[in-house]
This record gives structure tokens, sequence and C-alpha cells, in this order.
């Protein structure tokens, strides 16, 4: 029997269920970093490339973002406050505790960069896309991401310092991680996105008719950091450390989060008196992490030799949610009839 054409064999829409191309994307960049070392003045440009990228990403965040969103997302101050409360509170004292425990077995960078994961603010696109299969609370989806991601510009930067510091025992080496790392941010991340703001009513509109703009500069920015950050830690040597047991033992430290906030979310839903739509919101919400928005953040807050290894498990944990979380929506959708 012939295939139709157009259509995609049954093996490969099965993957495509699973794994995101993108993120494969980012693994072919995290592979050609390795593999290949850029030389210092190649790095140069990449760097202030990087620099320029994610200015501009957070420029169109900022102009894509009607205003009127963020006071809509707290009406619900339950569903939003629950949120926060997992995303920026319960995330990071999970962190805190798997890094602790992981260090031993992946080294103080990687652990360093599971400890950012929980510091990060929510998915948007990831987050509003499951809680639709999963017949969740979309609009408090939509609200709840929107909000995480504009306190994530302030809170995710002052977390990293306070935890990822100089004198912590994960922060050893993260010298660059102080005061200066925060006034790179204001300039970089904030400011962008309050220009964009100001910009908004002229230009959202046309922006949010064409999300391929955004998704284009977010995609490439991303790349370009990945690329840049992980090409300059191998030529310094970074990756000598990192062996194949680190790799097993970093997948388990990540499920291990990941679970841990999944069951807190969904419980603590169940605790504040949300129905299942809600609960649902609250747990594929509160429990995802986004690379968009935290690694640029990460990127400008940490020193470049540093980024390549903290870069690893925000990516291996983005990876693991997005299969975990779809399996948990279809389920939900199932459930729910």
């Amino acid at each position: 029997m012939t295939r139709r054409p157009g259509r995609r064999p049954p093996l490969l829409r099965h993957l495509r269920g699973w794994v995101d191309p993108f993120v494969l994307a980012i693994l072919a960049a995290l592979l050609v970093g390795v593999a290949v070392p850029v030389p210092d003045t190649v790095h140069a440009v990449l760097d202030s490339t990087s620099a320029v990228a994610v200015s501009l990403l957070f420029l169109l965040y900022g102009a894509r973002l009607p205003t009127r969103e963020i006071g809509r997302s707290l009406r619900d101050w339950r569903l939003q406050g629950g949120l926060l409360v997992a995303t920026f509170v319960l995330y990071p004292v999970a962190g805190v505790a798997v890094a602790f425990v992981a260090t031993p077995f992946v080294g103080t960078g990687v652990a360093t960069g599971l400890l950012c994961v929980s510091l990060l603010p929510s998915t948007v696109s990831s987050a509003i896309a499951f809680t639709s299969v999963a017949r969740g609370d979309v609009a408090g989806a939509i609200c709840g991401a929107t909000v995480s991601n504009v306190a994530g510009l302030l809170l995710t930067p002052l977390l990293v310092l306070v935890l990822v510091s100089p004198s912590a025992p994960l922060g050893a080496g993260l010298d660059g991680a102080d005061a200066g790392g925060l006034q790179t941010v204001l300039v970089q991340l904030l400011l962008p996105f309050a220009v964009g703001q100001v910009l908004q009513p002229w230009v959202g509109e046309r922006l949010r008719r064409a999300p391929w703009l955004t998704r284009l500069v977010d995609r490439g920015t991303i790349l370009l950091i990945v690329l840049t950050a992980v090409s300059g830690a191998t030529a310094q040597g970074v990756w000598s450390g990192l062996t194949a047991g680190a790799v097993v033992a970093l997948v388990a430290a990540s499920a291990v989060l990941l679970v841990t906030m999944l069951a807190a979310t969904w419980w603590g839903g169940r605790a504040a008196g949300l129905d299942d739509e809600r609960r649902t919101t609250l747990m594929l919400c509160g429990s995802m992490k986004s690379l968009a928005t935290g690694l640029p953040i990460v990127a400008a807050l940490l020193p470049a030799a540093t980024v390549g290894l903290v870069a690893v498990p925000i990516v291996v944990f983005h990876q693991l949610q997005l299969v975990v979380c779809s399996v948990l929506a279809r389920r939900a959708a199932v459930r729910q009839g």
C-alpha cells in the first residue's frame, strides 16, 4: 500500500510528539561548541552579537505584551499567587537541596546549573500549550506565565545573586555574579523591555500578528548564546571533568527536581481549594522553567567561562519537562473526558 504524499511516516509523527526539534538544535549547538573551540577574536564577536540579540529579544517581549494583561493576571489571587510561590519560593528551596546532593556526582559547575534552573521564570508558549491540551484554565496560564516572566526579570537575577554568590558553596569561582551583573541585567534586559512597553500601543498588535518574528529572534538568540558559551568553555577546558556518570546523575537529579515540583503544585492546588482546571494550570505552569527567558538572564549574570557548564542542566531540564508534561497533559485531557 502506498503512503499518501505529504504525510509523515508514523515513526516520525511519533518522534515529533516526544522530541522538540528546537531542543535538538540546541543539543546540536552544544555538540558543535564542544567539538569546535573558536579563536578568542571570533569568540569576542560572538559575545557582542549575543548581547545585542538578547537586548533585541527583550525589546520584542515588551513590545508584544499588552500592558492590560499584567492587571488581568492579578484577579485570581489563588492561582496567580500559587504560581509565583511555586516558581520563586518552593522551586528555589527544592533546587538548593537537589543541587547540594548532586554536587559530588556532577561537579560544582553543573550543580550550579541545577540550582539556576530552579530560579528561572516559567515558560510561556509551552506552559500555555500544555494547559490547552490538558483542558486547563488557558486564560489563567496566559496571565500566570506573563506575570512570571515579568517578575522573573527582577526576581531571577536577585535570586541568582543571593544563592549563587562567591561565598556560597555552590558558587565557587562565580566571582562575576555581583552588583555589576545586576547592572548588566538592568541595562541589557529591563531597559529594552521597558522601551518595548512604551512602543507597545503602536507596534504591539502588528508583532502579535507576526509571532514568527519573535520566535525567530527567540530561538536564534538561544542558539547563539549556547554556541558562544559552550565553545568558550571548551577553549578553557571546562568540560574535562564532565563524565558519562555525571551526565546520568544530571538527568536523575533533574527528574527528581521536576517530579518534586509536579507533586508540590498538584497537591498544593488542592490545598488552596482550586478546581481541577486551575490545579492542572498550576501544576503545568508552576513546574516548567523557561529556557528562552532564563538562559539570557543567567548568561548576563555569570562569567562567560561558567555559562557553558551552567547551560547544560538548563537544556537537559527543558527537554525533560517537555516530555513529562506532554504525557501529563494528554492524561489530564483523557481523565476529563
